[in-house]
């Protein structure tokens, strides 16, 4: 079955056009404003959103994403409240797949059937459980495409070929690719690297890949699009909303939108 991750990726394809996907934490810097945000990243060209469920000890993420889920949860967002602002931006937004980023404890918590069941309804399109390796996915895999959700498995440079193949057998919408040489900014971003793994990872599937670490500005964010299928960009937007998130809601939205056309059109224009 077709559905709005996989339709928005080929029709991207089609067109020669790499998704753009970037990410923000739920409820960062307040769970009224998330809603608006996810449609200005819309608006500012986003294809896909990844919406980070917010976690007490989200050890796979750096100081900015550890932050921005220490303000959400100050803010009492649960995993609850994310699938209701999933509810809300579809009552005006049909079309932009929304894959949901977190850990495995807060989806335990509230029960994987009941999780499953009510991210499909509220429309969410896939899961990226951080902490979920695809070796362990056989129990959870099929409750989420028993509801339509697709599955995206994270692989590193260090991630073995059998782990690919797992990735790829388990895995549905697409493969995050996480550039680990690019952590520190663009200035470390070794694209030839990243293009190396990436030809790896295409001999074991065909799902497409997007790149995500280390793509912090527009010109990062054109050179992996050159060889990539999807360019994810977190921590940079994340520090952005930081940065503004206790200032005027339209100096927010104005400045998340700034930078993420900006990403939008260095990637078309190849820049």
């Amino acid at each position: 079955m077709t559905n709005r991750l996989q339709s928005t990726l080929e029709g991207l394809k089609s067109e020669g056009r790499k998704a753009l996907i970037p990410f923000m934490t739920a409820g960062d810097p307040d769970p009224a404003l998330t809603t608006e945000l996810m449609h200005t990243l819309v608006k500012a060209g986003a294809d896909i959103i990844e919406l980070g469920v917010p976690f007490s000890d989200p050890m796979a993420d750096g100081p900015v994403i550890q932050l921005a889920c220490e303000r959400a949860l100050a803010k009492n967002t649960s995993l609850r409240n994310v699938l209701d602002m999933v509810r809300s931006f579809r009552q005006t937004d049909n079309r932009t797949p929304v894959v949901l980023m977190g850990y495995l404890n807060p989806i335990e918590a509230m029960g994987l059937e009941t999780f499953a069941t009510r991210a499909r309804e509220v429309g969410v399109d896939g899961v990226l459980t951080v902490d979920l390796p695809p070796e362990e996915a056989a129990e959870v895999v099929p409750v989420y495409r028993a509801n339509q959700l697709d599955s995206v498995f994270l692989i590193a440079p260090t991630t073995t070929e059998d782990r690919i193949a797992a990735a790829a057998e388990f895995g549905s919408g697409y493969l995050y690719y996480v550039s680990l040489k690019g952590v520190t900014g663009a200035a470390t971003l070794d694209v030839d690297d990243v293009a190396q793994h990436l030809n790896v990872i295409r001999s074991k599937t065909n799902l497409p890949l997007a790149v995500g670490f280390g793509i912090s500005d527009a010109d990062s964010a054109a050179r992996v699009a050159k060889v990539a299928d999807g360019v994810i960009v977190g921590s940079a937007l994340v520090r952005l909303i930081e940065k503004h998130g206790a200032g005027p809601v339209e100096t927010l939205h104005q400045a998340v939108h700034e930078f993420v056309s900006g990403l939008r059109t260095a990637m078309d224009n190849g820049a």
